[in-house]
């Protein structure tokens, strides 16, 4: 099991040294990777740039986005970028990527939502294109052929894409139940395109621990989901974990459903949560 956690460039008002100072925390930890989410309209760090930022300060840490909203950004920049950002960190970058769903992303950018499975599917082609070297657009990637690609979402959507063009998928929310009704899809359809070995299978926990957990996840989530409506946003919240004991069986849990990589989301920027989140989910000494 590989364990990543997410920077806090999703918490509003987050500063640009607690960034940096989660970035080195979570490699001294001892995660295997760092995440970062992605919106347009919010208070939020742009995804690649804050794992730019991560990437100068660390050394072994895989730098993973889940998700950035590609048909957001024009494609040949959007290769231009994270062919830049893998070859800066090392070959660390792995992009889990998504068509996004937030209609004001879309209009803040001069983008329409309607197409935007449509542009995704061109992107997925063009992307390995680009990263081929075969078009004169630099730097080469550190790893041939580009970082690795996850795709986010439910297996309906997903699937295909996993099999056709990517290394894995992520499901992002959602319960242990759902990942593993999902994931034997995303399988059969990479068997089916005749793919060696397995997807990639990351989940996501949103998760605060200590004396005030309840009312940090009520608040994150309910800032951050707004725009869903109540009932939507109760769903999500009900994902959330908010204690120690609760956090090792849902980890054991989306371990049982068939993931490899799990993704821990704080609903608080204060660091002291990433080292409560090492001390249940890496069973690891907290550091002095």
């Amino acid at each position: 099991m590989k364990t990543a956690i997410m920077l806090p460039n999703g918490v509003p008002a987050t500063s640009g040294r607690r960034i940096v100072d989660w970035a080195v925390a979570a490699e001294a930890r001892g995660f295997d990777a760092i995440g970062v989410i992605d919106r347009v309209v919010y208070d939020s760090y742009e995804p690649l740039v804050t794992l730019a930022a991560a990437a100068a300060v660390t050394e072994r840490i895989e730098l993973v986005t889940d998700v950035l909203i590609t048909p957001l950004r024009n494609t040949t920049m959007l290769a231009k970028q994270a062919a830049s950002l893998d070859r800066l960190s090392g070959g660390r970058l792995t992009l889990g990527i998504g068509v996004g769903i937030r209609e004001d992303d879309f209009t803040a950018v001069g983008a329409s939502a309607r197409d935007r499975g449509a542009r995704f599917d061109r992107q997925l082609g063009e992307l390995r294109r680009i990263w081929s070297g075969d078009t004169g657009i630099g730097p080469v990637p550190a790893r041939p052929g580009g970082p690795q690609l996850l795709i986010g979402g439910r297996s309906a959507y997903a699937a295909g894409r996993v099999a056709e063009h990517a290394d894995g998928w992520t499901m992002m929310v959602g319960s242990p139940d759902d990942f593993a009704a999902e994931l034997p899809k995303v399988r059969a359809a990479w068997d089916q395109a005749g793919r060696a070995g397995r997807p990639r299978a990351m989940a996501m926990i949103y998760v605060a621990l200590g004396e005030q957990a309840e009312s940090l996840a009520e608040h994150a989530i309910g800032h951050y989901y707004s725009w869903l409506g109540p009932e939507l946003v109760g769903w999500v919240a009900s994902t959330a974990v908010t204690d120690e004991n609760a956090l090792a069986r849902r980890i054991d849990e989306f371990t049982a459903a068939g993931a490899e990589e799990i993704v821990l989301t704080p609903c608080s920027s204060d660091i002291a949560q990433l080292h409560l989140l090492a001390d249940v989910a890496l069973r690891a000494p907290a550091l002095a």
